[in-house]
């Protein structure tokens, strides 16, 4: 008797977790991107692998995160604010179209024989610019998709869920396809996989919130965009961490492949490894979020993730050992992106719905942005100090910002109790 009830308890929190899905929208969001990210982070890890194959440089590695990110810190403030004035879906259909075009182009240039570096280079730029429109674009559309504001929380936690899921199973997938098949299928498998989140966004019947009023030009708007997240002291300094963990955290990703084979000396196989527990530790954190009943304990939840991001990267990076090395990586992933949804999910909860679009494309360039320029600065370093000394510093800085990000916890949660 009673462990039927446990059990029944265990499903219906579950069922809790998941609850954005009773948006018909967003169910059709939600299992379009379960394959299009599979296949982006299989092409994720095959396009690291391949550069590092071909050229055993930790700086290109640095160079092509570079290449990739950099669009965001110039695009993507204009992009929240076309955000607040274009019909959402229709450019999410166009970002998801030119990516999976650059997938396919990639696949042309490796079975050809004819890919050089300059290519991946040039293509990761595009496919940057591309990436700067789509990321304030799709969580400002989060809110019409679900059409319940109360689902929202859930909807942005369940949509990283969603990608941390593909981070765990697309890298380990890939390892194995690199292996058997080599990188050409993991991007021929990437462009086929954006079929189906096209498909998905082509058949959503929604109201756009969005009526393309404006008040001014594009820059007059940017500027109050900026103005407005600034003097709002919970979003300066929800915004100001994020810069801070995507400029010193996030980079680590990139030097994976050097981890892989030079330190613990494996091969693709362990760079899946090392990418699918970082996934899986994600996975775990962003769905501890989305069972979570309300945004009240959000505030201390950023912290505390924030602490595990920072003491397992510091961990890892002075790890030799394999087995120890995927545990490690775990705890990291798991505070990484946790922390990143749980700041998302605050922001749209206290933020202004005529300002969503330019406030979450500040918080999309606080690390898509600001990332490229971490991994140029640590690529840049590496070679003088060693990867894992680079990743160590990185470490302690977001350490630093943590504690700094603790003493201004007071006035951030005063906000959320009144909002």
């Amino acid at each position: 008797m009673f462990r039927y009830l446990d059990i029944n308890s265990y499903f219906q929190k579950v069922g809790f977790a998941f609850r954005a899905l009773k948006s018909p929208n967003f169910k059709l969001f939600f299992y379009g991107q379960i394959v299009s990210l599979l296949g982006t982070f299989i092409q994720n890890l095959a396009l690291g692998w391949l550069i590092y194959r071909l050229t055993d440089s930790p700086f290109l590695l640095g160079v092509i995160g570079f290449a990739g990110q950099i669009p965001s810190l110039v695009l993507t403030p204009f992009a929240g604010v076309f955000a607040d004035r274009l019909n959402r879906r229709k450019v999410l259909i166009t970002t998801q179209a030119i990516s999976m075009v650059m997938a396919f182009l990639l696949t042309f240039l490796f079975f050809t024989d004819r890919i050089e570096i300059w290519h991946i280079i040039a293509i990761s730029i595009v496919n940057g610019m591309s990436l700067a429109f789509d990321t304030p674009f799709r969580h400002a559309f989060l809110v019409e998709m679900v059409g319940n504001k109360d689902l929202l929380p859930n909807a942005i936690a369940l949509n990283s869920t969603l990608i941390n899921s593909a981070r765990f199973v697309g890298p380990t997938v890939g390892g194995f396809l690199i292996a058997w098949f080599g990188e050409g299928y993991c991007f021929l498998i990437n462009g086929v996989s954006f079929l189906a989140v096209i498909g998905s966004l082509m058949a959503m019947k929604v109201i756009p919130l969005n009526k393309g009023k404006h008040r001014g030009s594009i820059m007059f708007e940017m500027v109050e965009g900026f103005k407005y997240s600034f003097n709002f002291k919970p979003i300066r300094y929800l915004i100001l961490f994020v810069v801070a963990m995507g400029f010193f955290g996030l980079p680590f990703q990139v030097f994976l492949p050097v981890f892989a084979k030079d330190i613990l000396h494996g091969d693709s196989q362990m760079l899946g490894y090392l990418t699918g527990s970082m996934g899986a530790g994600a996975l775990l954190g962003a769905f501890y979020l989305a069972s979570q009943k309300g945004v009240s304990g959000i505030p201390k939840s950023i912290l505390y993730t924030s602490f595990a991001a920072s003491f397992g990267l510091i961990a890892f990076s002075l790890s030799n050992n394999p087995i120890l090395s995927i545990i490690l990586i775990f705890f990291t992933g798991f505070g990484m992106i946790a922390q990143f949804a749980a700041t998302n999910t605050l922001l749209q909860h206290i933020v202004d719905d005529d300002k969503r679009g330019r406030v979450v494309a500040l918080y999309g360039m606080s690390f898509m942005g600001i990332t490229p320029l971490g991994s140029l600065l640590l690529g840049s370093i590496s070679p003088w100090v060693g990867v894992q000394i680079t990743l160590v510093a990185s470490g302690v800085f977001c350490l630093l910002a943590a504690l700094i990000y603790a003493k201004r916890l007071p006035i951030i949660r005063k906000e959320v109790s009144e909002n």
